[in-house]
């Protein structure tokens, strides 16, 4: 007789499997998976604990599994992924989108919400699958004008597709393009946000598998100090922000945020600050252009 496989056998026989083999979220990573099979939610894996899997089951949970044995992300094995308040539509060449960039979509929030947040457009500046734009949007009652850049021709096509998905056609216009360059004859922007390429070019190769061998270093590579996309940013955003506009960036660690509070002190910008997100060394940097 052959083996029953109930979900929360296999389950547990999953978590193992994966991580041994090295997935840093072994058990999230199976449930995901398996709730793609099966169709159920991750609470429906609890509440029928006990129902046993079907062979066609099995074979399609075994496929997948495998790719994530092989250290592909779960966003580019489900084609999607949630991020704060919305679903985005992942592939392979975009940038994972990760929890700790939703902390830099509440700080743009918490700034648009102010009485006196100045008018005037939001920039997402490498923008990705459009998480954060997209996010902003959902967030957000005010009714601006948001635009997302990539220089990626993959990130323009995701970005594209899920601003369509999201009905979000109307608030959220995507450029292809270098930072900031393919906006040069739009108005200044009362917010400048972004996650961009920071990780120093010699940390590239210990980085986990699932990173380093299959998301774009494109959406990585921040040169030698980390610092070279974002002094660019910086400089292309002379004149471009309104008196009183948001300066936001998320970086790899506070010796970043160190560097780049001192730069955009040195060009002018008020309450320039690095504030760390969780146990980890990632944080953001804000500051705002003087009234």
């Amino acid at each position: 007789m052959s083996e029953r496989w109930t979900i929360t056998k296999m389950l547990s026989w999953s978590e193992d499997f994966l991580r041994e083999r090295g997935s840093q979220s072994p058990r999230l990573d199976a449930e995901l998976l398996l709730s793609d099979v099966l169709k159920l939610s991750k609470l429906a894996l609890y509440t029928e604990f006990d129902r046993p899997l079907m062979g066609d089951e099995l074979a399609s949970y075994k496929a997948l599994l495998i790719r994530r044995a092989n250290h592909e992300p779960v966003a580019y094995i489900l084609g999607s992924r949630g991020f704060h308040s919305i679903e985005l539509q992942v592939r392979p060449g975009v940038l994972v989108p990760r929890p700790e960039t939703e902390h830099l979509v509440d700080l743009a929030l918490q700034f648009l919400g102010r009485p006196d947040a100045p008018a005037g457009a939001i920039v997402d500046v490498g923008t990705g699958t459009g998480a954060i734009a997209l996010a902003i949007a959902a967030g957000s009652e005010a009714t601006r004008t948001i635009y997302a850049t990539d220089l990626s021709d993959v990130a323009i096509a995701c970005a594209r597709d899920n601003v369509q998905a999201l009905q979000c056609t109307e608030r959220v216009e995507v450029f292809q393009g270098d930072l900031l360059e393919p906006l040069r004859t739009y108005a200044p922007f009362a917010v400048v946000v972004s996650n961009p390429p920071y990780v120093r070019r010699d940390v590239i190769a210990s980085l986990s598998p699932t990173v380093r061998d299959h998301e774009p270093h494109l959406a990585l590579d921040g040169g030698d100090d980390g610092m070279d996309v974002i002094e660019k940013l910086v400089a292309q955003c002379e004149g471009r922000l309104v008196a009183g506009g948001l300066f936001a960036l998320e970086l790899g660690d506070r010796e970043q945020g160190q560097l780049l509070v001192n730069l955009l002190t040195s060009q002018g910008f008020e309450e320039a600050k690095f504030q760390p997100i969780g146990p980890g060394p990632t944080g953001l940097v804000s500051a705002f252009r003087p009234r």
